[in-house]
């Protein structure tokens, strides 16, 4: 329902003219000197705004509404937690190739 109520919303705001959308207005037509321009008579189309408007609050509060009271019904009540293991260092394999052999240290030179 929430989702039929905003697509009217949008349809019924997109099919609205805007005010003062006639020429006359934007020549400075007389109806249009008011403060806020010509309010006149409700449409149709305005008084449907309203009410899907209305409708709209009222869902999006419900479901806000829900969504926050119905942690009784999940789904992961009955799972256990997870137990938790420490991990275990692992230690760098050998290489296969044997380390190179050191050569002993060298004599020092005597001079002559």
């Amino acid at each position: 329902m929430h989702v039929i109520v905003c697509i009217a919303l949008i349809m019924i705001v997109l099919l609205q003219t805007g005010k003062g959308a006639d020429m006359g207005a934007a020549f400075g037509g007389g109806s249009s000197q008011t403060l806020f321009g010509s309010t006149g008579s409700s449409t149709f189309l305005g008084k449907m705004t309203t009410v899907a408007a209305v409708v709209f609050m009222i869902t999006s509060l419900g479901l806000a509404y829900l969504s926050g009271h119905s942690m009784k019904n999940s789904i992961m009540t009955d799972k256990k937690a997870p137990i938790e293991q420490k991990a275990v260092p692992v230690e760098p394999e050998k290489s296969a190739q044997p380390e190179p052999e050191t050569s002993p240290p060298a004599k020092p030179v005597q001079a002559q």
